[in-house]
């Protein structure tokens, strides 16, 4: 029987590297990701929410280019709290109270065992799609001569240029979405190549906590 040829798990994974706080995707179209704090419409006034609402239309209607909008779950991690327990168990002199701060830190985590602690995440994708840029082998078919007169360099010259210039555009999106989102009382903040990673960690494995280390808006 022929050998069995199984996939590559990246090759499921659109994305091809993150940095310069964006998303680089395989087909060369970039994405920059805006995570946002949440309100508690239902507690505000009839007459605070007809102006969130009429803030949200006229953001709305400001905007000339497509978006994705996300709502994701996430596990909260309490490892850091359960290990400030810990901590302050260790330090404190009363026997009773160190045997009370263990008693809550072993409610605490059975709980969590058995009742995992989720907290939404609200995201914006803002998308820019390039223009299609010539690959080093079309300019080698069209120009033959430039692989011997440094054509490589020049090429990856231009790429870095495009890029740039791409990246400018996609900047000035992303600053429009945060400003306008300020504009109705929402907190807003384009995440960094550290949190991008954290972010993708958590969506590619929704069975483990988050990973710790990534400071975001609460909603």
């Amino acid at each position: 029987m022929p050998a069995t040829k199984f996939g590559n798990s990246q090759d499921l994974v659109d994305i091809q590297e993150i940095h310069d706080n964006t998303v680089v995707l395989k087909s060369g179209a970039l994405r920059q990701i805006i995570m946002v704090g949440g309100i508690n419409f239902a507690l505000k006034s009839e007459v605070e929410q007809n102006i969130i609402t009429q803030g949200y239309q006229n953001f709305l209607n400001g905007i000339d280019f497509s978006l994705q909008i996300i709502v994701h779950s996430r596990k909260v991690n309490i490892e850091k709290y359960l290990d400030g327990l810990s901590q302050y168990s260790s330090q404190e002199t009363s026997v009773l109270l160190q045997n009370q701060a263990e008693e809550y830190r072993e409610f605490i985590r059975g709980f969590i065992q058995k009742n995992a602690i989720m907290e939404k995440v609200f995201l914006v994708v803002v998308p820019f799609q390039p223009v299609s840029l010539p690959t080093q082998t079309s300019v080698e078919n069209m120009i033959p001569f430039m692989k011997k007169k440094g054509g490589d360099e020049k090429l990856k010259e231009e790429t870095l240029a495009h890029f740039a210039e791409n990246l400018a555009q996609l900047k000035q999106r992303a600053n429009q979405i945060v400003e306008g989102l300020f504009a109705i009382g929402l907190e807003a903040v384009i995440l960094n190549d550290e949190q991008l990673v954290e972010l993708f960690y958590n969506f590619y494995n929704p069975e483990t906590i988050e990973k710790e280390g990534i400071n975001l808006p609460k909603q």
